[in-house]
Order: structure tokens, then C-alpha cells, then sequence
């Protein structure tokens, strides 16, 4: 397998290699993984080349968190792993708080016994990241990211999380960032919007964006990305699977496009792709994975894993980069526009 790179986050001195995993799958995302199975996942993307590693409160409401912490101790590897957390929820007993209805709802299975509530103040921040460090047994956190800001996830609720992040909440990343508690702060969202717009009106260094920029979604090339790499805000990119179809193709199980299953004009795209991919041997992981990595907006692109297997897989998807010509095949079914990156660096 090719070599993994190691690219600087934004003007911080944090680096990550070019391929993350996310911890989604291993958090109880459809199956119920356990702590020796996310501990050998851990080992196996280490031991292929990657060494960042995100995850987040609401992933199995702290299972996440927890398992990683322990498994990045067990391994003795912390010092040499960048990891990443999030703000933006604060976990309560779950004999305590009513369950939240959300846009893109995620029942995880066997979860620690408890349940998110938004806050986005300073206190709330703060909380949050205090418990963070508890769960992972972490005395420093690599990037903190404000976990889903913005009206894609909120809808009208939107502006009450705006205020509070605008009154305080910064106020909260500047000092732990400015105390060295954090050594890069951003957001963990699935649009572009709010990162622009906070990137505009406060001082982030990196935003990991889930299934915005992929093979099916191209929105960002049309001004984001560009005003994002004006701005020096590195852009993590997760989702390039679009939570399922563009890795297990149309033919594979679950067919799901956004946690959701897949329209019919995705499917209709996705086997447009798989003609061509099939035209010139090319994996369609491989093709996704490797489209997000090329524009130089992008960091890192951040992988799940639900097992060893796919972990594997993962690795050697990630090394495999499609020839110019499929490109050139792409844009010319108008799959892609034809000012998206497409070459290597």
C-alpha cells in the first residue's frame, strides 16, 4: 500500500496523516461492536499508517470516547496519534432527559446509559469538554470541533444555538485553545454553510464536514472551498461514502445515501459511475476516496470501520488511485464539473 501523507491543520502545529477513521461504526452504529473488537480496529488503521482518530460525545452516547481513550492507552500509542472531540452536546442519565428527535436520527445499539442535550454557551462548552477528557482519560485534546452548528441539522432551533455560540460559546474555544487545553478548534458538521459563516466572524482552524464534498455532491467547489482555503481552514473531510452507496455500490446491502435509503436519481448516478469505474478497473471506494483527497481544500478524508475487515479494506482502497483517464471519462458524462481537482498533491 502507497505511503500515507501528513498534512499540516490549517496554521496550527497539529498534523494529520491524509486518512482519519471515525469512530461512528465502531460506537454502535447498526451492530453492536465490543471493546476488543474497537481496540483491534484501532491497532489495525495504526499499524496501516493512520494516526488520527476522531470521535464525539453523541457517538453511543460516550461509548466512542471511552473505548478510545482505553484503546489508545492499551496500545501505548497516544503520543503518537492526533485525536479529535466535539462540543455542542452535553451527556445526561438517561433517566433524566427525554431523547431528542433529529434530522439525520441514529439509534445506537447498546449504548452507555445516557443521552445528549444541546448547549452551545460557554459553560455548556466547557462541560463538555471537561467530560470529554474524563471519558477519554486525556489531559490534552489534539482539535476540539463544534459538533453540528447550523440549520442543516437545528432547522428553526438554529438561531437559539447561533446566539449562545455568539455570546460565549467562542469566548470558551478562544481560552482553551489560548491555553493550550486544545491545539486547533473548528466545527464537526454535515454543511458548508455554518463553517463559512463562522469562519467568517471568529478564527477556526480546521472543519471536519461530513458527505458534503463526494462523488454525488460537488456544492462546495462552487465558493466555499475556495473561501475556506482563503481563510487557512483546513477542511476534514468524512462522509465520502455518503453513509453507504458510493463504497458498497448498487448492487451492495443497504443502498444508503445519507442514512437514508438512496433515491432513485442516486442510484441512477451511482451506476452511471460503476460503468466507467468498471470501463477502466477502477474500485468505486478507491474512486471516492481519492476524488475528495485531490482538491487542496482537503486535510484528510475520514473513514469508519465497523471491523478489521474493513478496516483493511479501507487502507487498501485508500491506496489504490484511479488513472487519469477515468477522470477524463467522468467529467465528460457530466458526472463531474469539470473544475474539480483531479490531480494527485
Amino acid at each position: 500500500m502507497s505511503q500515507i501523507q501528513t498534512r499540516q491543520v490549517g496554521k496550527t502545529g497539529v498534523n494529520v496523516t491524509s486518512l482519519g477513521l471515525g469512530t461512528v461504526p465502531l460506537a454502535g452504529f447498526k451492530a453492536k461492536v465490543d471493546y476488543d473488537e474497537f481496540e483491534a480496529v484501532i491497532a489495525a488503521a495504526f499499524e496501516g499508517g493512520v494516526s488520527y482518530f476522531d470521535c464525539a460525545p453523541m457517538y453511543g452516547f460516550g461509548k466512542a470516547e471511552y473505548y478510545l481513550g482505553h484503546a489508545l492507552r492499551e496500545l501505548g500509542v497516544r503520543k503518537d496519534v492526533i485525536v479529535s472531540t466535539k462540543v455542542g452536546r452535553i451527556l445526561k442519565p438517561v433517566s433524566r432527559v427525554r431523547k431528542l428527535d433529529t434530522v439525520y436520527g441514529i439509534e445506537w445499539i447498546d449504548p452507555l446509559p445516557f443521552l445528549d442535550t444541546y448547549d452551545y454557551t460557554y459553560d455548556g462548552f466547557m462541560r463538555s469538554f471537561e467530560d470529554s477528557q474524563q471519558r477519554l482519560g486525556l489531559d490534552h485534546i489534539d482539535i476540539l470541533l463544534v459538533h453540528d452548528l447550523g440549520r442543516a441539522w437545528h432547522g428553526d432551533n438554529a438561531d437559539i444555538y447561533w446566539r449562545q455560540i455568539r455570546d460565549s460559546g467562542y469566548k470558551a474555544l478562544e481560552e482553551l485553545r489560548r491555553t493550550g487545553a486544545v491545539s486547533a478548534v473548528g466545527l464537526g458538521v454535515n454543511e458548508t454553510e455554518s463553517v463559512v459563516s463562522v469562519a467568517r466572524e471568529f478564527d477556526i482552524d480546521c472543519a471536519l464536514i461530513a458527505g458534503r464534498y463526494t462523488l454525488l455532491n460537488q456544492a462546495p467547489l462552487l465558493a466555499d472551498f475556495a473561501e475556506l482555503r482563503e481563510r487557512h481552514v483546513s477542511v476534514l473531510a468524512a462522509g465520502v461514502f455518503n453513509s453507504g452507496i458510493l463504497a458498497a455500490g448498487t448492487k451492495g446491502k443497504g443502498n444508503t445515501y445519507d442514512y437514508q435509503q438512496a433515491p432513485i436519481e442516486v442510484l441512477d448516478k451511482v451506476r452511471m459511475i460503476e460503468v466507467i469505474c468498471d470501463r477502466h478497473g477502477v474500485d468505486l471506494a478507491s474512486a471516492a476516496i481519492d476524488f475528495v483527497n485531490m482538491h487542496p481544500a482537503i486535510t484528510t478524508v475520514v473513514l469508519g470501520a465497523q471491523g478489521v475487515a474493513e478496516m483493511q479494506q479501507n487502507l487498501v482502497a485508500a491506496s489504490r488511485k484511479p488513472p487519469k483517464a477515468f477522470w477524463d471519462d467522468l467529467k465528460a458524462t457530466g458526472i463531474l464539473p469539470h473544475n474539480a481537482p483531479v490531480e494527485p498533491g
